[in-house]
């Protein structure tokens, strides 16, 4: 998939990690019914609820109030699971989704180190929450144009999929992209071209030659060379990710009429 696709899951994210977290710890003060964990099962879906409201209004680019429920869900997560919970990252990570689509940076950076540590203390470095938010941290820095920091991250969670997954899963996949931009994006060519090669080569073996993701590395791959100049490698790119979407979205669909 694009970069700009997968951005634009880390909503869908959050609000998965919500789910996931405040969940199990929901259920269990619910089948305790002392007044004390009454009170639990009554905040934690409290706090739920607020982030419900949070990835409403972030949605609609209300952020300001968002913000304000973020906060308030925050403070409950630290009343009713203490300061260093997994439900307190994921409230912190909201947080600085929010500041950071304020171009609050500097708050957004604070509010994912502090989500991050918390991750790795309570859920290891190799868990999923972890390794994403090292990737919003990551590509926070690559946005402010501290590519030596943002490739660092970016390197240490690429080589926590490999190590959990292996060096041809399509999720590696996505950390070999994340270089691959980040090169790009810095102008060095030499090393992100058989980065965005060795990609597509990984999605057309574990997902089909005709798979979307494929077609998204093809689009990408040839961007680069766009980018480069050098258009006669660009046009066959193109065109065969074009002819991947128009076969399997149809040649009306924006992805495939594009």
């Amino acid at each position: 998939m694009t970069r700009l696709t997968r951005l634009g899951l880390i909503m869908l994210w959050l609000i998965c990690l919500a789910l996931w977290t405040v969940a199990p710890a929901l259920v269990a003060a619910q089948r305790q019914p002392s007044p004390q964990s009454s009170a639990t099962s009554s905040d934690l879906s409290e706090a739920l609820r607020l982030i419900q409201q949070v990835a409403k209004l972030q949605g609609e680019g209300r952020y300001d109030e968002a913000i304000q429920l973020a906060v308030r869900a925050l403070a409950i997560y630290e009343k009713a699971s203490g300061t260093e919970h997994s439900d307190t990252a994921t409230s912190l990570v909201w947080l600085a989704v929010l500041y950071e689509a304020k171009g609050d940076s500097g708050r957004a950076e604070r509010l994912f180190q502090r989500a991050l540590a918390i991750y790795e203390k309570t859920l290891g470095a190799g868990h999923l929450y972890t390794v994403q938010s090292l990737r919003k941290l990551a590509q926070l820095y690559e946005d402010k144009g501290d590519y030596g920091r943002a490739e660092q991250l970016y390197q240490h969670a690429l080589a926590a999929f490999v190590k959990a997954l292996g060096a041809e899963h399509p999720d590696t996949a996505i950390w070999l992209e994340e270089l691959a931009f980040l090169y790009e994006a810095k102008g060095d060519y030499a090393r992100a071209e058989p980065l965005f090669w060795r990609t597509l080569a990984i999605y057309e073996k574990a997902l089909g030659a005709e798979h979307p993701d494929t077609a998204s590395a093809l689009n990408n791959l040839a961007m680069m060379y766009d980018a480069k100049g050098d258009y006669r490698r660009s046009e066959p790119l193109y065109q065969r990710a074009l002819a991947i979407n128009e076969k399997k979205l149809g040649a009306e669909h924006p992805s495939g009429a594009s």
